[in-house]
C-alpha cells in the first residue's frame, strides 16, 4: 500500500503515564492534529473519545481524510513525552507525562476479512451533544474481535448502523496493522536502522515547555515555539522527514 495513495486514517490518541497531566497533554496533541487538519483542509472527524476535565483526553479516535494524510502524519505513531510545570504544582517542579499516538490506514473491507462469528456486538446510548434522538436511543456502538481481544467503538454517527460502519472500519484498520507486523520482516528492520521503530514504547519526541524546545529522537532534530506547533503550525516537523 503505497502512503502517497492513502489518503484517508484513523487517528489515536491516548494518554499515558502522569495522570491528569498526560490526560491535558493528550488533549494538547488532538487539538493540535486537528488544528493542522484545518490548516491543510482535511476532514477531522472524531469517532469516540473519553474525555477528562474540561481540556484533556483518555482517549480520542478520530478519522482524518484528505489529500496526503497519511504522508503527512504516519511518522507520528509512538509515544510523546512532555515536560512542563503543571498549572496545579505549587512549588514549581517540572512534571515528565507521555501520550501515545497511533496512525493506522483505512483499508478496504475485501483487503481484511473479518468474520461475523468472530465479532461481540453492543449497543449503548450515546450521551453527550447530539439532539433527543441520541439520547433515547441505542446508537453507539462496540465490537470485541474475540481471536484478537481488540476492542473498537464508535459513537459519533446519529445512526446505529453507521456507526458500526465506521467502527469496523477501525477494526479492519488495526487488523491490518497487526498483519503488517507480522509480513514486513526485513524491511522493517531496514526501516529501524535508518529512522528508529516507531514502537509505542519508544519514546519518539520530547515536548519540553521550560525550554520551549521539541526534538524529535529519531532523526535528531529540534524545534521552537511550542505553543505555535501546539496550534497547528505543525507543518515544520511534518516536512523535517521528508528530507
Amino acid at each position: 500500500m503505497e502512503s502517497q495513495l492513502i489518503n484517508k486514517i484513523i487517528l489515536e490518541v491516548r494518554a499515558g503515564t502522569g495522570g491528569d497531566e498526560a490526560s491535558l497533554f493528550a488533549g494538547d496533541l488532538s487539538r493540535m492534529y486537528q488544528k493542522y487538519s484545518q490548516k491543510r483542509g482535511w476532514k477531522f472527524s472524531v469517532l469516540d473519545a473519553s474525555e477528562s476535565g474540561a481540556r484533556g483526553y483518555k482517549t480520542l479516535i478520530a478519522e482524518v481524510s484528505g489529500n496526503g494524510v497519511y504522508e503527512a502524519l504516519k511518522w507520528e505513531s509512538g509515544v510523546h513525552r512532555v515536560q512542563r510545570v503543571p498549572a496545579t504544582e505549587r512549588q514549581g517542579r517540572i512534571h515528565t507525562s507521555t501520550a501515545s499516538v497511533a496512525v493506522l490506514p483505512l483499508v478496504e473491507a475485501k483487503d481484511i476479512e473479518v468474520k461475523d462469528s468472530d465479532l461481540e456486538v453492543t449497543f449503548s446510548r450515546a450521551g453527550g451533544p447530539g439532539g433527543q434522538n441520541v439520547n433515547k436511543v441505542e446508537t453507539a456502538v462496540r465490537i470485541l474481535h474475540k481471536p484478537t481481544g481488540i476492542v473498537v467503538s464508535c459513537r459519533s454517527e446519529r445512526f446505529q448502523h453507521a456507526n458500526r460502519e465506521k467502527a469496523m472500519e477501525v477494526l479492519r484498520a488495526k487488523l491490518y496493522e497487526m498483519e503488517q507486523l507480522k509480513t514486513v520482516g526485513s524491511v522493517e528492520e531496514m526501516r529501524r536502522n535508518q529512522i528508529g521503530s516507531g514502537d509505542r514504547s519508544e519514546k519518539i519526541r520530547t515536548y519540553n515547555f521550560p525550554e520551549d524546545r521539541i526534538t524529535d529522537h529519531r532523526i535528531g532534530k529540534k524545534f521552537h515555539n511550542i505553543e505555535k506547533i501546539l496550534e497547528g503550525d505543525f507543518d515544520q516537523i511534518a516536512k523535517a522527514f521528508k528530507n
